[in-house]
């Protein structure tokens, strides 16, 4: 690589000095460049029957569950569904929301802590920016459910309108479709910057097809001192430019509820209550991820350690006493407001026929996290982590499902009123959930999932002095 390291190094701010344990420290145990290579090679290469059966599986559930269901409310309309008067939104806006929230984890772990310098971000930085993406793809999908009569989509998009008819710039749906369209070519962009060098990487490790492929997209990069200087200005541009799109993205999905003036949405604080909200689920679904990461690809066990899912545990425990205040504070307004209709639904939500949801939501996204969170033993379990990022994501699409669906119940017209019962709909959101798992497993077999060059950038940075009788970890600064 083209860097160089100052000489001068500084030992890093801790409260107290204690003797580090290099094999605690990705970044403290390095390893040949060779050696970290073909250690990620083969993890891309060694597939086993379990790989294949559960690829099997999920192609099977996305054709079941999504082309063929989806293909059947095409012909039939959207009556087989279960939106009517006066929840005309239903689950297919809920998974909008909640895979919106799932795809803010690559720019927040990515650009966010490439940005205030975070080191333990390294190994993983691309595994959640795939998530961006295809959680941005899934939200796509949602919204075109939705629509019911698909093939008018075009309606959304922004050409000339003299006629004033189509397309309606009033619609939150357009807003939507600007913001998730803006989004995914952002976050796609900033995903394939910092995937060249490893691409030629691959290049140079692969044979027949793969160097092909490899070849192509790599854009015949080859570690030159002027490429790495190009490459490297232009990931810190787009890590500033992506992060105020990432915020305007979920503000506008919040705006889409909060421009309304119907019980239980007209609020002012839904912009930050969402983003924090997406945050949350998203940071969630990035341990997930890392979990299933390390116990099923070959070698990740070496890049994904324990010190990660404490990184990773702290951000959690940070933005649950964020979401929690945003949460009371979205909730009081509405009861001190006193309006009859809002206090009416506040009841339905809490002691009605769902009722059990809203204790469910409170228990799984913010008392289980706070009171678990707090100990550095249990954000060093992986597999307690992993628990952790379900139970989370469970909790947050129950809280989509309860502003959506669930406040559209109760509205000014008592003879309206409504319980919504999803039909059809269940089996759309597996098979998004399915398309979503497989369409990572295929992109682990195809990209290197541990930007190896990071890795290697942040071990020639780091390293271990003593400092009278204790040996501690320093850090140079990379140029």
């Amino acid at each position: 690589m083209a860097e160089a390291a100052n000489s001068i190094s500084r030992p890093l701010s801790r409260p107290e000095q204690q003797e580090e344990d290099p094999k605690e420290h990705l970044l403290l145990d390095p390893r040949p460049r060779g050696e970290m290579n073909d250690m990620v090679m083969e993890s891309m290469h060694v597939t086993s029957w379990k790989f294949w059966g559960v690829t099997i599986f999920l192609i099977l559930t996305v054709l079941v569950c999504l082309v063929t269901a989806w293909g059947y409310m095409i012909a039939e309309g959207l009556g087989v569904a279960g939106v009517t008067r006066p929840e005309y939104w239903g689950i297919f806006l809920v998974n909008t929301v909640f895979w919106i929230g799932i795809s803010h984890a690559g720019t927040f772990v990515s650009a966010l802590l490439r940005v205030v310098k975070a080191e333990f971000r390294r190994p993983f930085t691309r595994a959640a920016e795939l998530m961006t993406t295809f959680g941005l793809v899934q939200a796509g999908l949602s919204i075109f459910m939705h629509l019911g009569r698909v093939w008018l989509a075009y309606w959304l998009f922004p050409y000339p309108n003299e006629r004033t008819i189509w397309p309606d710039f009033h619609s939150p749906l357009m807003w939507d479709f600007l913001a998730i369209n803006t989004y995914l070519l952002a976050s796609t962009m900033y995903l394939f910057m910092p995937l060249i060098p490893d691409l030629a990487m691959a290049r140079d490790h692969s044979t027949g097809w793969r160097k092909i492929f490899y070849r192509i997209l790599s854009l015949g990069f080859r570690g030159s001192e002027s490429e790495w200087t190009h490459l490297k200005t232009a990931m810190n541009i787009f890590a500033f430019a992506i992060l105020p799109v990432m915020f305007s993205v979920h503000t506008i999905v919040a705006w889409d509820f909060a421009m309304a003036t119907r019980p239980g949405w007209s609020s002012t604080i839904f912009g930050p209550y969402f983003v924090v909200g997406a945050l949350h689920s998203g940071l969630a679904a990035v341990t997930i991820v890392l979990f299933i990461m390390s116990r099923t690809m070959k070698n990740m066990k070496y890049f994904i350690r324990p010190e990660h899912f404490d990184g990773l545990g702290k951000l959690m425990l940070m933005i649950t006493m964020t979401w929690g205040y945003f949460f009371f504070n979205d909730y009081i307004v509405e009861w001190y407001g006193g309006e009859t209709i809002a206090r009416t639904l506040q009841k339905f939500q809490q002691f009605g026929p769902q009722g059990w949801m809203f204790t469910l939501l409170i228990t799984l996204c913010f008392i289980i996290p706070m009171l678990t969170l707090w100990s550095r033993k249990l954000r060093r379990t992986p597999w307690l982590m992993f628990i952790l990022g379900l139970i989370i994501n469970v909790g947050m699409w129950l809280e989509r499902y309860i502003i959506i669906p669930g406040a559209l119940a109760i509205n000014r017209m008592p003879f309206t009123w409504r319980i919504y019962f999803p039909r059809i709909e269940v089996f759309l959101t597996i098979g998004t959930f399915a398309l979503f798992l497989l369409l990572y497993m295929l992109a682990s077999r195809l990209i290197p999932l541990v930007p190896v060059w990071e890795v290697q950038e942040g071990q020639l940075a780091h390293s271990l002095r003593k400092f009278g009788r204790t040996k501690v970890s320093t850090k140079a600064e990379i140029e």
